[in-house]
């Protein structure tokens, strides 16, 4: 070990005297700096399919583009994936079999949203959310007001309902029609709710934030998540940073989970402790037992990272210049 001089003993003596103190109660000393410290920009994002959308808004953050740029050119790439069952074209449908689709977009530099619910016909609900924000003195617009202002915005109307999603839900509706006596709804796909949420912080320090989805599939017609909600699919502030939300929107909903999350990072708990402290407030409304699957991702505006989840099977990607690794959340027990 090579011995410290004077003015090093000096200079870093509280840091000396706080590992001694440590030593002497038996505490171990202080962790190293992690091999993969931080970096930005940086973009993070819900699930597998998240990795292909990380790839389109990583092209927006490297190329110098804005945080809000990237997040929305992200999600595009979900809602345009018809092998994507909870998001966009393909995605599944409510119980009448329309695809109904919910998005919000959020600016964490000034905390301006935009967002669509119950939207049909439209393949990019996302981009309509934007034009709410910059177009109208409106933050949220539903069903076929938000139909109607998408077509004046130049929005091209379409089917979203591919063969393969038409034939699960007329599978859906045979099973039902074959019970007797009514019973309980069918069970849903194990991806009827794996919304892309998306959080960008980028080289200026901007942070964004995006969600979309065509939500629980067999919805009853008109029902809203939390995808389109400001403070509860998804929160971004530029001081702090953001949050995103997936998994059954009314359990999120009741908690403001994606506001707990980064008000908790506000408060100074790092981006995995916030996240599992939403989950936890999940867990003890429910008495641990939730309705399904919930899950958090949060990105600080340092670039540090956090992904927490209420069952096994949540995975989410983060793209740096390192790379865009896929990586299990942190599952919080009751």
């Amino acid at each position: 070990m090579v011995p410290l001089s004077r003015r090093e003993l000096i200079v870093g003596g509280g840091g000396l005297l706080a590992v001694a103190a440590a030593r002497r109660a038996g505490a171990q000393e202080p962790p190293a700096v992690p091999a993969e410290a931080p970096t930005l920009p940086a973009v993070l994002s819900t699930w597998s399919h998240g990795g292909p959308a990380n790839e389109a808004a990583w092209a927006v953050l490297a190329a110098g583009g804005s945080a809000l740029d990237a997040v929305e050119a992200g999600v595009r790439v979900s809602e345009a994936d018809p092998k994507v069952r909870s998001v966009g074209y393909g995605g599944l449908p409510n119980e009448e079999g329309v695809v109904q689709l919910d998005a919000c977009i959020m600016r964490g530099s000034d905390r301006n949203a935009g967002a669509v619910a119950g939207l049909e016909r439209v393949k990019h609900p996302i981009s309509v959310a934007r034009r709410v924000m910059e177009k109208t003195r409106h933050l949220l617009l539903v069903g076929d007001g938000a139909r109607r202002f998408a077509v004046a915005q130049g929005f091209p109307e379409e089917d979203l309902l591919t063969p393969e999603s038409k034939a699960t839900w007329e599978k859906w509706k045979a099973e039902q029609a074959a019970k007797s006596g009514g019973g309980a709804p069918g069970k849903e796909p194990p991806d009827a709710h794996d919304t892309i949420g998306m959080v960008a912080v980028d080289a200026r320090g901007d942070v964004a934030a995006a969600c979309t989805t065509s939500g629980l599939a067999w919805k009853l017609p008109g029902r809203v998540g939390d995808s389109p909600l400001v403070g509860h699919g998804l929160y971004a502030d530029s001081r702090v940073g953001g949050a995103a939300s997936t998994g059954v929107g009314e359990e999120v909903i009741r908690v403001c989970g994606s506001f707990v999350v980064v008000e908790e990072m506000r408060r100074g708990r790092t981006p995995q402790e916030a996240c599992e402290e939403a989950c936890r407030r999940i867990l003890e409304r429910t008495a641990g037992k939730p309705a399904g699957q919930v899950a958090f991702i949060a990105l600080r505006k340092d670039g540090v990272t956090g992904a927490a989840c209420l069952r096994e099977g949540f995975v989410y990607h983060l793209r740096t210049a390192a790379g865009n690794p896929q990586r299990p959340g942190t599952v919080v027990r009751g």
